[in-house]
């Protein structure tokens, strides 16, 4: 039987509404380590790409959460949520009939390379202790300074309005929603996030995971050896 103590990196693909804590608690039942943590925290809408780490490589963690990272999903235009994507509501319906291809690909450009961005309110960024989003799911008013992100490729893959899918490649920190709504204020009509996918961290792949399930088995394949 594998000792995760000793230090195990895994790679496991999230499933749709599962928290990332979730994972690292599944995954430290049936592991048995009592170090397990994760590398970058996933949106419970969010699926793709988790480095968990177990045991001696937790002190990876900051080396993984530091590496490029690269998603694919969908930006609705016409309308913005709250929380930058489908966890709330839609508001402030525009009409997109004006909106070419060619003017979602001149906006973009505004959002690579070195950028200013604010993460959404609904977010796991901590303010005097608390998460954002706790603060902001109570209804008070939430203030969150931008800060400094790279964005290295932004593509389109699929012009299909009112939906646009995307590739991006980010360094730490950058947040696909805020990308959204602020692509969406661009062209002047307003945009949120529908579906995302981490599909890289740095030359680990999402190809390369495990589900859960896979895992689950696969552990208990290893009792019965």
């Amino acid at each position: 039987m594998i000792d995760f103590n000793e230090g195990r990196t895994i790679a496991i693909d999230k499933p749709l509404t599962w928290t990332s804590f979730q994972v690292v608690k599944k995954l430290r039942y049936l592991t048995k380590a009592k170090k397990v943590g994760h590398a970058g925290t996933l949106d419970p809408l969010a699926t793709g790409l988790l480095i968990i780490c177990t045991g001696k490589h937790t002190k990876q963690i900051a080396e993984h959460q530091g590496q490029m990272k690269e998603y694919t999903g969908t930006f609705k235009l016409g309308a913005i949520t709250p929380s930058y994507d489908l966890e709330t509501e839609e508001t402030d319906h525009k009409p997109i009939d004006h909106i070419t291809t060619e003017a979602i690909e001149q906006a973009k450009k505004v959002f690579i390379g070195e950028i200013q961005q604010k993460p959404p309110i609904f977010s796991a960024v901590k303010l005097k202790g608390e998460r954002a989003y706790e603060k902001a799911r109570r209804g008070e008013e939430v203030e969150i300074k931008a800060k400094t992100v790279l964005v290295e490729e932004f593509e389109l893959t699929r012009v299909e309005l009112p939906e646009v899918d995307f590739r991006i490649r980010c360094g730490k920190g950058t947040y696909i929603r805020s990308l959204a709504r602020d692509l969406g204020k661009e062209l002047g009509c307003g945009a949120h996030l529908t579906a995302l996918r981490r599909t890289k961290i740095g030359e680990i792949s999402v190809d390369d995971a495990h589900t859960v399930e896979q895992f689950e088995a696969m552990i208990k394949a290893l009792k019965q050896a």
